[in-house]
Order: C-alpha cells, then structure tokens, then sequence
C-alpha cells in the first residue's frame, strides 16, 4: 500500500473505473471540470445512505457551479445499481474493487477498509480540497464542498 498521502496541491491521481448507468468514467477524460471524488465505505450502510442522499438533494450546488460529482467504494456495480435506484441518486457510483483507487488517495484504514473521505479536484487536475475521516461516522456537509468547488473555479471563497 502506498504511503504517500496526495493532499492540497497535489496532482489527483487518475484512475479509468466503470459506475453506475454503464458509463465509464476517468479523471483525465474529466479535465477543465472540477470534480468532487466521495470516497464511502459502503452502498446502504446508515451513514453512506446518508450522505450520499443529502448530496443527491443538493447536487444543483454542484452542477451550478459546473462540478462533477463522482462516489467511489469497493461494492461490485450490481449492488452500486440496486443502492443508486433505492435512493434515487444523483451522482454516478464507481467500482473500485480492487481498492486501488483508495490505495492511490491513501484513503484505507488499517485493515483495509475504505475511510470516509472527499476531495475536489479543480479543471487541471490538481487537488485543492481533501479530507479524510478516521472514524467515518460524519461527513463534510454541501456547503464545506461548494466553498472549496468555488476556490477552485474562481480562486476565491464567494
């Protein structure tokens, strides 16, 4: 597993996954938009029900401002297709059951399971938003992400 922790800055790692709706999707295909990547450990756990839900009913915010939305865990498609249609999800969800996607953002807790984790990544690839949750029992709220999609796509907090 790699050590290195990719944070504000840095260049995002790029990956080639496939998601939700038969599409796939990577993040060198994704350039000149920024991107939210949400890391979660798992379709219908309370907490990624959760979250996922509430950036679903907010995801005009992200669109507003041209941003793709992307969530990633390590469920095969066949369970990200039943979680995305049970909820009514707005955002695509990737497969990266292998993890090496979470290895490459340095996102695994000490077993292997995937933390709670979000980043942005503005049009030229580059990192300028990242958060990794240790317990995963919270997540960044819309707000903390739009702000950061703003810093990205104008370079100053609005």
């Amino acid at each position: 597993m790699s050590m290195r922790r990719p944070g504000v800055g840095d260049p995002a790692p790029d990956f080639d996954l496939v998601g939700t709706g038969g599409r796939r999707y990577s993040l060198s295909k994704l350039r000149g938009t920024p991107v939210v990547l949400i890391f979660y450990p798992g379709d219908d756990s309370a907490v990624c029900t959760i979250q996922l839900r509430s950036y679903s009913a907010d995801f005009s915010e992200f669109t507003k401002l041209g941003a793709q939305v992307l969530a990633l865990s390590p469920q095969d498609i066949e369970s990200h297709e039943a979680f995305a249609s049970r909820h009514d999800l707005a955002m695509p969800l990737l497969v990266d059951e292998c993890k090496r996607v979470a290895e490459a953002y340095n996102i695994l807790g000490p077993i292997g399971f995937y933390r709670r984790s979000v980043f942005v990544v503005d049009g030229e690839g580059i990192i300028v938003y990242a958060h990794r949750s240790n317990a995963g029992m919270t997540y960044r709220k819309t707000p903390e992400l739009i702000a950061a999609i703003q810093l990205a796509v104008t370079g100053y907090d609005e």
